[in-house]
């Protein structure tokens, strides 16, 4: 097991909450609504949380949907977002509804999202002929040519 990272928070509203676990072993830090915040279907709104992160050099934040909320058909529409360790503004979570009502309303308090951190390896590019590229089982498969139906 590695050394525990230090994580600076900023918490710039009386009702915002630090992330908190859900239990000792989870992978993801839950993020909570400062504020009701009405997402209408088919919509996307950012969601405040109240809080800044200082998140050290070398690693990422990933902002990843709740599964509880995602269930219900409250979603982030980009997946993941990324948070890179030179940002240092508020946290917003963008959620979209697509569940069956026309609405879904955050409650002030409410976990929204979990926050991941992860390693970023330092990476260099090389332009190489497509030659050079080597060769695969796969090839140039694309999506779906690795899954059996």
């Amino acid at each position: 097991m590695s050394e525990p990272i230090e994580v600076r928070v900023a918490v710039v509203e009386s009702n915002a909450k630090l992330p908190t676990r859900g239990s000792i072993n989870a992978a993801g830090w839950d993020l909570y609504a400062i504020e009701e915040t009405v997402v209408p279907f088919r919509k996307s709104v950012k969601v405040r949380t109240g809080i800044h992160v200082a998140i050290p050099n070398g690693f990422e934040g990933q902002v990843r949907a709740r599964s509880s909320l995602g269930k219900k058909g409250l979603i982030l529409p980009h997946s993941i977002g990324t948070i890179d360790s030179d940002y240092r503004g508020e946290l917003f979570v963008l959620m979209t509804w697509i569940g069956k009502d026309e609405s879904y309303k955050i409650i002030e308090g409410e976990r929204i999202a979990q926050l991941l951190i992860s390693p970023i390896p330092e990476v260099y590019f090389t332009e190489v002929n497509i030659e050079n590229l080597g060769k695969t089982e796969r090839g140039n498969g694309g999506f779906g040519s690795t899954g059996k139906f």
